[in-house]
C-alpha cells in the first residue's frame, strides 16, 4: 500500500488529515490526524528487500476524550491490524491517541 492509499483512508473519517505536521498558520482546529513513516520493517529474500513494509504512526489530537472521532479512526483501519496507545499532553493541554500499523 502507498502512502498515498493511505490518507485517502483517513481523509474518509472527515477528520483534517496531514502528514506529519500541518504547517502553524494553516492548522485547523482539533480533531486532527497527522500520520508519517516511523520506520521500515521490509521482508528480504536473496540479499534483497522482496517486499517493503513501512511502520506507519498515526496520531489523533483532540481537546477533550474523543470516542467519536476514535471510533472514525478505528472503522477507517478496520482492514489492518493495529496498536493503539493514548496519553494527555499537558504543554498542548490535548489528548493523543495514536495507532500503530504495517503497511
Amino acid at each position: 500500500m502507498e502512502l498515498k492509499e493511505l490518507y485517502e483512508i483517513l481523509k474518509s473519517t472527515g477528520i483534517p488529515v496531514a502528514y506529519r505536521a500541518f504547517s502553524e498558520d494553516a492548522a485547523p482546529d482539533m480533531p486532527i490526524l497527522v500520520y508519517f513513516v516511523l520506520y521500515s520493517n521490509n521482508f528480504s529474500a536473496d540479499s534483497v528487500v522482496y517486499k517493503k513494509i513501512n511502520h506507519i504512526q498515526i496520531d489523533l489530537y483532540t481537546k477533550n476524550k474523543d470516542t467519536e472521532s476514535e471510533d472514525k479512526v478505528e472503522n477507517a483501519l478496520s482492514s489492518f491490524f493495529w496498536e493503539k496507545d493514548e496519553e494527555y499532553l499537558d504543554d498542548e493541554r490535548c489528548y493523543r491517541v495514536t495507532y500503530e500499523l504495517e503497511v
